[in-house]
């Protein structure tokens, strides 16, 4: 149970970081094909013997690498180049998958166990997480400001496909850290909701990072307690709660949620 509540945490903090900028840049369909992108890594790595990581992170890259060429070299628009690129590889890893032995667990990659994490697996979600982590707050400045004003970072400077790539390679490794909490398949929940939840509940940008990483966090604590209880699936439950929480600011947020803008739509038109 310890070993689910660090994992869980961990990979939750990490995930509601990069989730606002996903939110912010309208990335969020990318994050959902990073996910399912990496299942034929994840496939591989177990027929050769190495950790889910590795094989995971250089899929993760080289989806987004393909999904660049691909946008880059034809007519086909970048959401489409998101769909084809994801679609296949996730349909390789199935095919992948069924002709493994039997005794590979297919739920397990694709919905996670994070009960069930190995010392080695903690160790390498750790590592990764802290240097997403180093690197998310030493380019905060430039990401935010490629974020909200691409042109404006080039131009005082700042090289935004840099920007990208790195904004893209951070998704990458953080795709691989909620592997091991969520599976294949949540993944893109933990990347979207977080930020989302956060943007309804504020204007500014450092409180939005506050108020992700707390619900991430938050819910990843809850959701495992309950599952763990409950004897229910832990990635699913970690998601159902940053649903739940994202239901709450969606009604009652106080500027943005739809309860409180209503009351003022009507206070305004019977104050005419």
């Amino acid at each position: 149970m310890v070993r689910a509540l660090l994992v869980s945490a961990v990979a939750g903090a990490v995930c509601a970081l990069l989730s606002c900028w996903m939110t912010l840049t309208g990335w969020s369909l990318l994050g959902d094909a990073v996910s399912h992108a990496v299942l034929p890594g994840v496939v591989l790595s177990y027929l050769l013997g190495l950790p889910f990581a590795l094989g995971a992170l250089v899929f993760g890259a080289g989806s987004v690498a393909l999904i660049g060429v691909v946008n880059r070299t034809s007519r086909v628009k970048e959401d489409a180049a998101i769909g084809i690129v994801f679609t296949a590889m996730f349909a390789v890893g199935v095919v992948l998958i069924s002709r493994v032995p039997s005794e590979t667990d297919l739920m397990h990659i694709l919905f996670g166990n994070v009960l069930g994490v190995s010392d080695g697996e903690i160790a390498q979600v750790l590592v990764m997480a802290a240097l997403t982590t180093a690197v998310v707050l030493l380019k905060h400045r430039d990401l935010t400001l490629y974020a909200f004003d691409p042109v404006h970072a080039h131009a005082i400077g700042l090289s935004p496909r840099r920007l990208e790539a790195l904004l893209l390679g951070l998704l990458s490794v953080t795709v691989v850290i909620a592997l091991q909490a969520v599976g294949i398949i949540l993944v893109v929940a933990m990347l979207v909701i977080p930020g989302s939840t956060a943007y309804l509940l504020t204007d500014r940008f450092e409180r939005m990072l506050a108020i992700a990483v707390a619900v991430s966090v938050g819910a990843s604590v809850v959701g495992t307690y309950v599952s763990f209880y409950a004897d229910i699936a832990t990635g699913g439950t970690v998601v159902v709660a940053q649903a739940a929480v994202f239901a709450l600011a969606y009604l009652f947020a106080p500027r943005h949620g739809v309860l409180p803008r209503r009351r003022a739509a009507g206070r305004a038109a019977a104050a005419r």
